[in-house]
């Protein structure tokens, strides 16, 4: 039995794939992002009617992972030793939740003991 890899999108991921900025495509496996990503790409206040209805779509086929008590707890965990602003350090605590690799390319991640995180290349 072959296991199936887990992946967190930041918001950044997520930005470079709706504008096409990635390299290649990403790896295969199975796809969420923490509920405050979500509210980061629908928050922006330049995004377009195409950008969101783009957002809006990928959304429809990724997981959510949302403010459980292991989330919270977790959250206060990484606040506490790594200083983090409060959206990062959920981020990271959804990927720790999920088990699931971080695809980021905010450097602010790479830090904190126990994450997963992998850069993507740009064009």
């Amino acid at each position: 039995m072959e296991l199936i890899a887990r992946y967190l999108l930041d918001t950044n991921a997520i930005i470079y794939l709706v504008n096409g900025r990635l390299a290649s495509p990403l790896p295969d496996g199975k796809y969420s992002i923490s509920i405050i990503t979500e509210i980061e790409l629908l928050s922006f206040s330049g995004l377009s009617d195409e950008e969101e209805q783009r957002i809006h779509d990928l959304l429809l086929v990724l997981d959510r992972v949302q403010l459980s008590d292991t989330v919270r707890d977790l959250t206060i965990r990484l606040r506490r030793n790594n200083r983090l602003k409060l959206p990062d350090a959920i981020i990271a605590a959804s990927a720790l939740a999920q088990q699931a690799i971080l695809l980021t390319n905010d450097q602010t991640f790479a830090s904190i003991d126990g994450l997963d995180c992998k850069a993507l290349q740009l064009k």
